[in-house]
């Protein structure tokens, strides 16, 4: 390897640590929603701030609670989604294949710009 080519790739893996701290370190919190869809249909929207346990279709369980929300109990056999970590962020989500179930992480606010414009 020549010296211009150590150069290139040193600068490569520190502008991909940049993306990734810049990714990491955000803050989203404060003012998400939680988003719960059921075969494709909404099923509810709750404010991500305030601590709840919601029963969704008596398959599942999600608790919410200190901006937070986790999957506590699922009647599926895999219990991939019990087994997700906690979302918190914006873009984040836990999928129950076998029920159908979708939670995620939306932004509280309604600025009327898409993502990149905002």
């Amino acid at each position: 390897m020549k010296r211009n080519d150590l150069i290139l790739a040193a600068g490569v893996i520190l502008a991909a640590a940049a993306v990734f701290a810049f990714q990491y370190f955000r803050q989203d919190g404060g003012d998400g929603l939680v988003k719960i869809t059921v075969g494709g249909e909404i099923f509810g929207t709750y404010d991500l701030m305030e601590d709840q346990t919601i029963d969704i279709d008596d398959t599942n369980r999600l608790i919410i609670e200190e901006g937070s929300a986790r999957m506590d109990w699922a009647d599926c056999p895999d219990q991939v989604c019990v087994h997700h970590r906690a979302v918190s962020r914006k873009g984040e989500s836990i999928i129950c294949l076998p029920n159908q179930v979708v939670v995620s992480i939306e932004s509280g606010r309604e600025s009327g710009l898409d993502g990149i414009a905002q």
